[in-house]
């Protein structure tokens, strides 16, 4: 048992919090507690936390787990975490266990931890079909959305969470954001399906864990800056941490499609029992060969074509990337590398290249389709792009895209500046450096309703400021909706020019408007006519 101890000053326990399943921790159901406060005294108490866990399993009779500690990057904050097998005794225990390191008594906590029932095992849903899981920073619905549609045309029962909602054979049949825990499980409830295609986000697996015990196929799209500072993440090595879990689980002679040219993703492969399948816009990209050494796969980006290689035999050619809807006539890089993970992972589930090649060419990118990830429409000589971008990465990936489109075509890029409120300060001022460096007019579309907590005057003038720091002369209006914005973007464009809005809630409104408005969706032929002017 560990020894009674004196209170430590100035430490308290921030969170104690129970997974459900796969976790950043471990690779099964946890326990996190979490405890902040003085630098020099919260390590000590999470120390004497973990100590006290072991102790009351063992004088419980119980087996002795291993218990992880993670220190936060500022010092402040300290976890300890441990896996569980019964619900009611893990939590309690680690309740007792946090008293005991703020000062209680163990034994008083070990005469109450008698009385308690040991409560039930995890619940996890039993898997009677393979799941494709998915995550990352940026691409993740969109890989999820291509794989499924893949499936699905080469005759698949597909059930998907993504998001926008849950589909089971194509039919929405819930909408909302289903990216964690209850998506998953309504999924693999669902009867007479062929595939899962699962987006996992990261929010889900911090706050509930991962809602199976196994994948088949992992697919890691990315690892970049956003949601930091949120659920104890402050760093990007964290933020991989997390995302790793779900190349963790993937099962042993399963494949985890992993981004070759993004190291913190490539390195997930040292801790994951699956084959690795590499996928990278650089064909001579080290972690290419990497994969093939060691008995993997890979699919590249190779004379502007995708194509699939593997040891000892030749390599695959699927399609030429301007040819497919998705990459937007080969405009956009990232969705490039989207097509090749979704591919990647069709791959590894034993379809043909010929049905591999047919979904990725009949997949359309439009709102219908793809909804809020570059959708392109048009109107007297004027473009108008509809995006999710949300981050640097994303942000700089949509003004690609614009001036591509702009620079062949002698017109401005004119873009609608915007995010969640759950941004540090730091990432809204990448957002209005790269905003005011690279956009010819610029307006702030606000949130309104997703400032979580955020000043929305401070927002502003934090885009401002970083904007005018990168060189943006002019002054920056900022209009209360994201289709407001637009609509005096669209208004003041001329024939050539783009104007670009990162649209987050109003999309449907957008759509409604541009329709109401004579905008019509560019088709991938106009498109490439556009491209080669």
């Amino acid at each position: 048992m560990a020894p009674d101890r004196p209170t430590e000053p100035a430490v308290e326990l921030l969170e104690l919090r129970v997974l459900e399943g796969p976790n950043r921790f471990a690779n099964r159901p946890a326990i996190k507690v979490e405890f902040a406060g003085d630098p020099d005294a919260v390590v000590g108490v999470a120390r004497t936390a973990a100590e006290a866990v072991r102790g009351f399993h063992r004088a419980l009779g119980m087996p002795v787990p291993r218990v992880t500690f993670r220190r936060s990057a500022d010092g402040h904050r300290a976890i300890v975490a441990f896996a569980w097998r019964r619900r009611a005794i893990a939590q309690a225990i680690a309740g007792a266990a946090a008293r005991v390191a703020l000062g209680g008594s163990a034994r008083r906590e070990l005469r109450g931890l008698r009385a308690v029932a040991e409560g039930p095992r995890p619940a996890l849903p039993v898997a009677r079909v393979p799941i494709v899981a998915i995550t990352g920073t940026n691409g993740k619905s969109t890989t999820t959305r291509l794989i499924a549609h893949i499936a699905a045309q080469a005759g698949m029962r597909v059930g998907m969470t993504n998001s926008d909602g849950i589909y089971v054979r194509g039919e929405l049949v819930e909408a909302g954001d289903w990216t964690g825990f209850g998506g998953a499980g309504r999924i693999l409830a669902e009867p007479d399906l062929d595939l899962a295609v699962l987006e996992t986000a990261r929010g889900g697996i911090l706050l509930r864990g991962i809602g199976y015990e196994h994948n088949d196929v992992s697919v890691v799209t990315n690892v970049s800056a956003d949601h930091l500072g949120l659920q104890g993440i402050d760093t990007l090595d964290e933020l991989a941490e997390v995302k790793g879990a779900v190349a963790r689980i993937t099962k042993r002679g399963g494949w985890a499609v992993l981004n070759a040219e993004d190291a913190r993703v490539w390195a997930m492969r040292a801790h994951s029992r699956a084959r690795p399948y590499a996928f990278s816009l650089d064909p001579r990209a080290p972690a290419v060969a990497e994969a093939i050494r060691e008995g993997g796969r890979a699919a590249v980006l190779e004379r502007g074509a995708l194509v699939l290689r593997r040891r000892g035999a030749r390599p695959v050619r699927l399609a030429t990337a301007a040819d497919l809807p998705v990459t937007f006539a080969g405009l956009s890089r990232y969705n490039i590398a989207n097509a090749l993970a979704a591919a990647a992972a069709c791959d590894a589930l034993g379809m043909r290249t010929s049905q591999i090649a047919a979904g990725l060419s009949s997949f359309a990118q439009d709102e219908s389709v793809n909804p809020g990830r570059l959708n392109l429409y048009g109107r007297d000589g004027v473009l108008a792009l509809v995006d999710f971008a949300h981050n640097e990465a994303g942000l700089a990936g949509l003004l690609d895209v614009c001036h591509r489109l702009a620079s062949s075509r002698g017109g401005k890029v004119r873009l609608a500046l915007g995010t969640a409120g759950d941004r540090t300060d730091e990432i809204l001022r990448d957002l209005g450096l790269l905003a005011g460096a690279r956009a010819d007019d610029l307006v702030i579309c606000e949130k309104r309703h997703y400032l979580r907590g955020r000043d929305l005057g401070e927002m502003n003038r934090i885009f401002r400021h970083s904007a005018a720091e990168a060189g943006y002369p002019g002054r920056i209006a900022a209009y209360a909706t994201e289709l407001g914005a637009f609509r005096a973007l669209l208004a003041r464009s001329k024939r050539g020019d783009v104007a670009a809005v990162m649209s987050h809630v109003e999309r449907a409104e957008i759509f409604a408007w541009l329709a109401k408005e004579g905008y019509r969706p560019i088709s991938l032929a106009r498109l490439r006519t556009l491209v080669t002017r």
